[in-house]
């Protein structure tokens, strides 16, 4: 059958890539080779040769998962074939353990551009503000948010992941 596209990764080595574990919960984790990241996308209408796919050979889900609460929503996807990094292709900076996260943060992907819309073929990116946990905490009900998620965006609503 056709693919489609149904979640975002950022690459982290040439053949790991970072997505969310909701992503593939309920996924086949001992045949994983029926999902493929395509990495250097950015307009899935055209086909601009900067794309490279890969199957990939091994998912993990993170072990303290809740697909509930979204707690520990975190996978590693290993791709069957590493990727050749470019000016489209190449891997994100991951923060050291332990490390506070302050200021703004660049999102992307392909998310609807309003509540029920339609999603984009381009990759879109917004720059939010990082909000602390108890801010958090206080917008949203305690058991909602956990020490392992991070809070992005404006109480005032609009630009949000």
């Amino acid at each position: 059958g056709d693919a489609w596209h149904f979640c975002g990764a950022s690459l982290y080595k040439e053949n790991w890539a970072i997505s969310a574990g909701h992503c593939v919960y309920g996924e086949d984790f001992n045949n994983p080779d029926y999902l493929q990241v395509v990495a250097g996308e950015h307009d899935m209408s055209v086909n601009d040769g900067n794309e490279q796919t890969s199957v990939l050979s091994k998912i993990i889900l993170h072990e303290d998962f809740n697909a509930y609460y979204l707690y520990n929503d975190i996978s590693l996807l290993q791709l069957a074939t590493p990727v050749t990094f470019s000016e489209y292709v190449d891997v994100i900076a991951l923060p050291e353990q332990g490390q506070q996260a302050s200021g703004d943060c660049v999102v992307t992907g392909w998310g609807t551009l309003e509540e029920g819309g339609d999603t984009p073929n381009i990759l879109q990116k917004v720059t939010v503000p990082l909000v602390s946990d108890s801010e958090c905490r206080d917008d949203y009900s305690v058991d909602d948010v956990s020490d392992s998620m991070i809070c992005a965006g404006v109480a005032e609503g609009g630009k949000d992941s």
